[in-house]
């Protein structure tokens, strides 16, 4: 008798559930597991310190969508963009825009590659920096910055302020597969 360790035990039912899953024989219809779908959600706390969310935004976003978080600085007043793409159920930062050197912006070194674009302002683009938890807080600016989601990331776009809904209160941003609560 074959005495394995528990850690091959482990293992070895892995690989028998895997060949009876995907076995012709156990009734599958088909050899690929059905498509995960994803949604870009926006929520607040409905207090503060409370483990309530409310949530605000509710968006489809499939495998490979982009998205845009677009704001007008709140003293330059020019439109600024961080755009992120759904890579297979991860949030990455792909590129961002920026059309001055303001404050708290700028090209960071090793992070992207600054290119003009052609107007004045640059485009950092080939950033790819996964977004850990694939969540972030945001602190969303008055109408003057009118955070807002836009996507496709190109045109034509749709849009949804977030600043109509929570100006001035912290908000998380995140992906996560559809229906999840």
């Amino acid at each position: 008798m074959l005495c394995l360790l528990p850690w091959a035990r482990r293992w070895q039912r892995l690989v028998l559930l895997a060949v009876f899953v995907t076995s012709p024989a156990a009734g599958a219809e088909s050899a690929s597991a059905p498509a995960v779908g994803y949604e870009l959600v926006v929520e607040r706390n409905v207090q503060p310190g409370s483990p309530s969310k409310q949530r605000l935004i509710t968006i489809p976003m499939p495998q490979g969508a982009r998205w845009c978080v677009k704001w007008n600085h709140s003293v330059a007043q020019f439109v600024v963009l961080d755009c992120y793409r759904n890579v297979a159920g991860r949030m990455v930062l792909e590129r961002s825009h920026q059309p001055d050197f303001a404050a708290g912006l700028g090209h960071v070194l090793g992070r992207g590659v600054q290119v003009s674009d052609g107007e004045g302002g640059y485009w950092i683009k080939g950033i790819d920096e996964p977004v850990p938890g694939n969540r972030y807080a945001l602190r969303v600016g008055a109408m003057r910055v009118n955070h807002r989601l836009v996507w496709p990331a190109q045109a034509p776009t749709k849009s949804v302020s977030i600043s109509e809904q929570a100006a001035g209160e912290r908000v998380i941003i995140q992906l996560q597969e559809a229906g999840y609560q």
